[in-house]
C-alpha cells in the first residue's frame, strides 16, 4: 500500500493552514496511522509548533538539491506515530535552485517518491508557504489531494477560484494527472457571529460536495498551543479544538480510505 499525499495550501496567510496541518496529522496519528508532516515553509511554523528546534541543514533543501537523503531528514515527535521533516530558514533559497532545474515542478514528487512507494507512512501532509511560489507548486505536483483551509470571514471564496485554476493547469499540462480537490476545511468559525454562519453557507452553496462537515472553531487554546510546541491534543485534549480535529481526522480517514 502506497502513502496518500495531501497538500494543505492557500495563498492567503492566517487562515489556519499550519494549525490544520499539524493537528490533522496528530489526529491521524492518534488513530495509529503513521503520519508524516513535511514543513515546506521557510518560516518553519509547523516545525516549531511540533516542539522541534530549527536546525541548520535539516530540511527538504538537501534532498531537493540531491545533497542528502530524504529519510535522514525525518525525525520523530513527542506524539507516537507522528513524524516530521522539518524546515529552517535556508529553505528560502531552494526556489532559486529549483528554477534552474529542467523538471522544476516535479522535484518534490521525485524526492518523496521512495517514501510514497514504501507505504511506511499512511499519510504524508505537506504544509506550504502562504504563496503560490515554486514550493507550493511542487507540493501540488506531488500530491494526490489538495485540502484548502478557508477562514470564516468575508472574501473567503476569493482565492479558491485561483487555486482551482492552478490545479486545472497542472492537470492539463500533464504535471500531475491524479491531483484532485480533496476537500475544503472551514476554519476560525465563531459561533457567536452571523458572519461565520453566512460564510459557511456561501461556501456550501458553491462547493457542498467538497466541504468537510467538521468546522474548526476560533479558539484561544488552538492559538496558544504552537507557542508551547504542542498539538492541541497534547495542550488541551478536551478542548473544542481537539474535538474538532478529532472529527476532521475521522472524516479524512473515511473519505480517503486511510484505514
Amino acid at each position: 500500500m502506497v502513502s496518500t499525499v495531501f497538500t494543505i495550501a492557500n495563498q492567503k496567510g492566517g487562515v489556519g493552514k499550519t494549525t490544520t496541518a499539524i493537528n490533522l496529522a496528530a489526529g491521524l496519528a492518534q488513530k495509529k496511522l503513521p503520519t508524516l508532516v513535511v514543513d515546506l515553509d521557510p518560516q518553519a511554523n509547523a516545525t516549531s509548533a511540533l516542539g522541534v528546534e530549527k536546525e541548520e541543514g535539516r530540511s527538504i533543501y538537501g534532498p531537493l538539491t540531491g545533497d542528502a537523503s530524504v529519510r535522514e531528514m525525518i525525525i520523530g515527535t513527542a506524539q507516537e506515530h507522528l513524524y516530521l521533516l522539518p524546515s529552517e530558514v535556508d529553505l528560502a533559497a531552494v526556489e532559486v535552485e529549483l528554477s534552474r532545474k529542467e523538471n522544476y515542478l516535479t522535484q518534490l514528487r521525485q524526492t518523496l517518491q521512495p517514501l510514497v512507494d514504501s507505504g511506511e507512512y499512511r499519510a504524508i501532509i505537506l504544509d506550504c508557504p502562504p504563496a503560490l511560489g515554486l514550493l507550493s507548486m511542487n507540493s501540488l505536483a506531488a500530491a494526490d489531494y489538495l485540502l484548502i483551509t478557508l477562514q470564516c470571514e468575508y472574501l473567503a471564496m476569493e482565492g479558491v477560484g485561483q487555486i482551482l485554476k492552478v490545479i486545472a493547469r497542472l492537470k492539463d499540462a500533464g504535471v500531475n494527472d491524479r491531483l484532485e480537490l480533496g476537500g475544503i476545511i472551514m476554519t476560525m468559525f465563531d459561533i457567536r457571529t452571523n458572519l461565520s454562519r453566512q460564510v459557511v453557507e456561501e461556501v456550501r452553496s458553491h462547493l457542498e460536495d467538497k466541504m468537510f462537515r467538521t468546522v474548526i472553531p476560533r479558539s484561544i487554546r488552538l492559538s496558544e498551543s504552537p507557542s508551547f510546541g504542542q498539538t492541541i491534543f497534547e495542550y488541551d485534549p478536551t478542548s473544542a479544538g481537539a474535538i474538532a480535529y478529532t472529527g476532521l481526522a475521522r472524516e479524512v480517514v473515511d473519505r480517503f480510505g486511510l484505514e
